[in-house]
């Protein structure tokens, strides 16, 4: 991608972006979170694009690698195309079966759709799944959505916004006060505003300054910052770089 150098560069790239999208080759999205790779995801990865090579469908669709989608015990899962088809419960095995269907005839194959374990009901997408639409996604809103490897993927979804808006529009003292409006906080367990913390941090005597992104994990089992920082690395980026322009640092780690 072009080096960005302001803010109408952004936008232009962020438009070229999605203006490309709709001529682009077809998505095959495979979840390739923790839970999905230890159920075989990237053995499906690897035979999707070899089948996709071999059947010259390379061409028109491409292969992606995301993030954890959430749905871990309906694992590994594949999103195919612009129709967003939701299949599941996958393995390697059935990746033929996949491209003869539903890549070169646009059949849906029924066995690998989600079926409701109460209703019995069958969902075609994420849309149409309970699990999914009942949920309001805030810090996991693009985990799922895009690769984690590309920039662009995030830049086109919309990453990057943010900090555009407080470099160019926003003083740190603005920043500062918008967080503390929202209301944000800690998700550690404690809840600290996170408006205060960036406050105590600006006022601060002495320089340099540093900002530490704490990805600690010490609950067992608890994969909180894992799946943010796995599935949307460039949300944890973006938030390093607006919290240190409002706290007056220049390093972060």
């Amino acid at each position: 991608m072009p080096r960005i150098h302001d803010a109408a560069q952004l936008v232009e790239h962020r438009t070229e972006l999605r203006n490309a999208e709709a001529s682009a080759r077809e998505r095959l999205s495979v979840c390739c979170g923790t839970g999905c790779r230890a159920k075989g995801a990237m053995e499906m990865v690897r035979e999707l694009e070899k089948s996709c090579k071999d059947r010259n469908l390379d061409d028109r669709y491409e292969v992606r690698q995301t993030g954890c989608r959430g749905f871990c015990e309906r694992g590994p899962m594949l999103s195919v195309g612009r129709r967003e088809l939701h299949y599941e419960g996958l393995e390697a095995k059935h990746v033929p079966t996949i491209v003869e269907k539903t890549l070169e005839n646009d059949e849906t194959v029924p066995r690998f759709l989600y079926r409701d374990p109460v209703t019995h009901d069958v969902a075609e997408t994420d849309a149409e799944i309970p699990f999914y639409s009942k949920q309001n996604r805030l810090v996991l809103r693009n985990s799922g959505k895009a690769d984690p490897r590309s920039i662009d993927d995030f830049i086109r979804l919309g990453t990057y916004s943010a900090l555009s808006k407080a470099l160019t529009t926003m003083s740190p003292e603005e920043v500062i006060e918008a967080v503390e409006h929202a209301g944000l906080r800690g998700r550690g367990g404690a809840g600290f505003p996170t408006g205060t913390k960036w406050r105590y941090c600006r006022e601060a005597k002495g320089s340099p300054k540093y900002l530490i992104c704490n990805a600690d994990e010490g609950d067992p089992g608890a994969f909180m910052d894992r799946s943010i920082l796995e599935g949307d690395p460039h949300a944890v980026i973006e938030g390093m770089i607006i919290g240190a322009y409002a706290i007056g640092c220049s390093e972060g780690h």
